[in-house]
């Protein structure tokens, strides 16, 4: 069972990092008006991509973006990110092993 525990909180801990790195290519291309991306970053941004947008894209029908004017504010990557925190908790304190 601690090997299971471990396993999971791994890879927890990888979306985590994948998340945040979407969150940071997302903030750079939103900020950055004539960011041209070299094609490593591309993958890499393509990967990240990939591995978080099925639960992000989830979210979004159920959590609709907060508009403020000209602005919308995306909440689901916040709360991806807050749920996979409570669940890295829950997984790491209550799960024998």
């Amino acid at each position: 069972m601690a090997l299971v525990k471990t396993i999971l909180l791994l890879a927890i801990n990888l979306f985590i990092l994948a998340l945040i790195g979407r969150i940071l290519i997302e903030m750079i291309v939103s900020f950055s008006r004539n960011f041209r991306a070299p094609s490593w970053f591309t993958r890499c941004a393509e990967l990240l991509f990939v591995v978080t947008d099925p639960a992000v894209k989830a979210l979004r029908r159920i959590i609709p973006p907060l508009r403020m004017n000209n602005v919308s504010l995306d909440l689901s990557v916040l709360v991806l990110y807050i749920g996979l925190q409570f669940l890295y908790v829950l997984v790491a304190n209550y799960l024998p092993g």
